[in-house]
């Protein structure tokens, strides 16, 4: 038996064990709730980590399968393209006397992360769309 029958197996078998919980929630028994609480944390934790395993698990198998080389390169950009945004975001050009006034707890590093967040995210989204737009261009021409 493969591997990938054996995933698809505790798949089902996790995802039945998660519409009885959902169920049991919805249904409202509030005794029942309470005394499940704790416990379908304890479930939820269980469940999240073999999820997390798993992932790594194909992510490992995948990376070793394949070109590593490239794969290198492509999550080295990336980690540029974030140390970039975050060399440049300054956390300063945002008020936060709104925010700490209302009790929210809105530190210069914290607008900081923000601000490199948003930079990251617009600097890949040029990327991909540039990609694209190349491929699209690329693939008209070739014709």
């Amino acid at each position: 038996m493969g591997l990938h029958k054996i995933l698809k197996i505790v798949a089902f078998a996790l995802a039945i064990i998660g519409a009885i919980f959902a169920l049991m929630i919805m249904a409202g028994d509030e005794e029942a709730a309470a005394s499940m609480g704790s416990n379908m944390l304890y479930v939820s934790y269980i469940v999240l980590f073999i999820v997390i395993a798993l992932v790594l698990l194909f992510v490992v198998k995948g990376l070793f399968a394949g070109n590593v080389k490239k794969t290198l390169m492509s999550v080295g950009a990336f980690v540029a393209v974030i140390i970039i945004a975050y060399a440049i975001s300054s956390g300063t050009d945002l008020n936060l006397t709104p925010f700490t006034d209302k009790g929210l707890d809105v530190t210069e590093s914290t607008s900081k992360n923000v601000g490199a967040g948003l930079i990251a995210f617009y600097v890949l989204a040029i990327i991909a769309i540039a990609s694209m737009a190349f491929s699209g261009v690329k693939k008209i021409f070739n014709k």
